[in-house]
């Protein structure tokens, strides 16, 4: 059997967010695989426990890769300061095809066109694919669970840290559709009074007001804070304002621009542009809203960059959104080398922390023991890019451990899923809900 068809009954997706189904990026041919465990989300550390516990797993994984696509070369791209997890996978990598790249500590090392960069020296043409400079990129938990489809075994469990405004820091590898809640208590409990979560990190994650959120297969983990925080009260402002404020207060002062890691690799993106385009009527929003397109969305423009708190990321999003409906499609210049000032902008993590005020939590998170009984289960039906799976299992059924509960419709991108635990099926509406027996 291929590895395409190994991952794709596995249900093995991008793990480090993206979700993009394994067995459709694969299907290619490329130069170089290269493993992303840059991991740049402050606080988070899921991606150095996986290297540290799993390095040979990783290694596996991307030499199983390589094979499928024709690669000549493997690389580990990993934070230099991640002293354990790099003496892991120098050790795994040993006698094999693959090599460790490190990585400085700055934010966003992940980035996929500044992680492809790093490490080949080549620009992603613009809104393109790092395929199309010959190179494919994975988080180094989908290798890990790339070697395990090769070996018959499907995706059930996910590695997420909890750290913030918790007793323990820790990380974390549970079943699919556990309750961060309960993760949460694991950890011994949050240390605030009204705790908020960011999951998936402080920069690009998402604003949860509700503990009771299940795990799916992209989950980095989840940060938490208290609801006065002030990141978390920017957050939890409605989009209206944040737009409102934006066109009264931005002064162009060009702040969110200079910092920005795809204008310092070249892109022709410029929030400044975008914020200059809400005092505008919505046919000079046409005019400014392409300095989005090429926007990856980190959030360094408005949490870091700017001076006024105000939201050019945001105002980002929503012109992609508006340019997505209009079929917009990038037509100006590729760049050909990087600003000359794009390694002295980097922006360091010890600094990012500062700046978001979660210093007093920046603590190291590591991988211990989940303990807790797990009863109950909630199971999305959509844990991937694409559409949600049909469910193949009904009210009141018993599934195996391994089990297939769904699959994609046919020809449609998706991902299988499977039962995490031995289970009776208790609900199924827009997720499968499951009892432990």
């Amino acid at each position: 059997m291929s590895l395409i068809e190994q991952t794709r009954q596995a249900g093995v997706v991008g793990a480090g967010g993206g979700g993009f189904p394994a067995h459709v990026k694969f299907a290619a041919k490329a130069e170089i695989v290269i493993g992303n465990g840059a991991e740049c989300e402050p606080l988070l550390h899921k991606d150095a426990a996986v290297i540290e516990h799993h390095a040979r797993a990783v290694v596996r994984g991307i030499e199983l890769v390589m094979d499928q696509v024709g690669a000549r070369e493997g690389v580990l791209g990993i934070k230099e300061k991640k002293k354990a997890a790099v003496a892991a996978a120098r050790e795994a990598c040993a006698g094999s095809r693959v090599r460790v790249h490190l990585l400085g500590d700055y934010y966003p090392a992940g980035d996929e066109y500044d992680l492809v960069f790093a490490v080949t020296g080549k620009l992603i043409p613009p809104q393109g694919l790092p395929l199309q400079v010959g190179a494919v990129v994975s988080n180094v938990e989908t290798l890990a669970q790339v070697a395990a489809a090769a070996e018959g075994r499907p995706v059930l469990r996910k590695m997420v840290t909890i750290a913030g405004a918790v007793s323990h820091p820790s990380t974390f590898e549970v079943p699919l559709g556990a309750n961060y809640q309960d993760l949460i208590a694991a950890a011994g409990g949050a240390t605030c009074a009204d705790p908020v979560l960011q999951i998936g990190g402080m920069m690009m994650g998402r604003t949860s007001e509700s503990l009771d959120v299940p795990i799916t297969k992209t989950d980095a983990g989840a940060i938490v804070l208290p609801r006065e925080h002030k990141t978390i009260d920017r957050k939890l402002r409605p989009k209206a304002a944040q737009a409102r404020i934006g066109r009264s207060a931005c002064d162009q002062c060009r702040y969110c621009t200079e910092f920005c890691p795809r204008f310092l690799l070249g892109y022709a993106v410029e929030p400044h542009q975008v914020m200059r385009g809400l005092g505008f009527t919505s046919a000079g929003a046409s005019q400014w809203n392409p300095w989005a397109s090429l926007c990856c969305s980190c959030g360094l423009c408005t949490l870091y960059a700017c001076p006024e708190d105000l939201y050019p990321k945001e105002a980002c999003d929503d012109a992609k959104v508006e340019l997505r409906a209009t079929g917009f499609k990038w037509t100006g210049p590729a760049p050909t080398k990087p600003h000359p000032f794009h390694d002295g902008r980097r922006v360091p993590i010890e600094r990012l922390v500062s700046k978001l005020g979660i210093g007093a939590w920046d603590k190291p998170a590591p991988l211990r023991p989940f303990s807790p009984e797990l009863t109950r289960l909630v199971l999305p039906l959509k844990q991937s890019a694409g559409v949600a799976i049909i469910p193949s299992v009904r009210d009141g059924q018993k599934v195996r451990a391994g089990e297939v509960l769904g699959e994609p419709p046919e020809g449609a991108l998706g991902a299988r899923l499977h039962a995490p635990v031995e289970a009776r099926v208790e609900s199924v509406t827009d997720a499968i809900v499951l009892v432990k027996a």
